[in-house]
């Protein structure tokens, strides 16, 4: 008796979950401002402490599927509802997430192993630090090719193609 009773009140909650991630599809392939926030979807954002709970649904009913457990995790916003944020990484894996452990502060991971820091916007200016593959920094600038990063205290530049978290076209001044 208390399967079944399980069963359908679990059914009705999922139906309205998958109605929700279905409007948030839908409305981000039209829209290009977040509903609640009114900031550009997608965008990226940053894990502002050491922990923050990926929930499957945006409420704290939801089930925890897993925990980000790296400050300044680099995390792209895809959706909005109320006080939650639909976020994933750069695997492409992600889920909700409270705004309330999100950050405007921009934070890049670095995909390349041995990664150059450049002194300047130059492949032949002097190379201040190799950085290794996981490595999130934090963006200072970002031009048409090159961005301006700080790690660990040292300063430097490299080529968005060797960092995940600002997009293609995206400048940051």
């Amino acid at each position: 008796m208390r399967l079944r009773i399980g069963i359908r009140f679990a059914a009705p909650v999922l139906a309205v979950c998958m109605a929700v991630q279905a409007g948030f599809a839908q409305s981000n392939a039209t829209d290009e401002r977040g509903a609640v926030t009114n900031l550009p979807i997608p965008r990226f954002v940053s894990l502002k402490g050491g922990e923050g709970n990926v929930r499957r649904g945006p409420s704290l009913r939801h089930r925890i599927d897993w925990v980000y457990k790296q400050r300044g995790m680099p995390l792209r916003v895809i959706g909005e509802y109320e006080h939650w944020r639909q976020v994933q990484d750069r695997d492409g894996v992600g889920g909700w997430v409270h705004y309330s452990l999100l950050s405007g502060a921009r934070t890049a991971i670095v995909d390349q192993d041995l990664m150059p820091l450049y002194s300047r916007a130059d492949p032949e200016s002097q190379i201040n630090a190799y950085l290794e593959a996981g490595v999130i920094a934090r963006i200072e600038s970002c031009g048409p090719v090159w961005c301006r990063l700080k790690a660990d205290g040292i300063r430097g530049w490299t080529t968005k193609e060797t960092i995940w978290g600002v997009g293609p076209d995206e400048e940051i001044k």
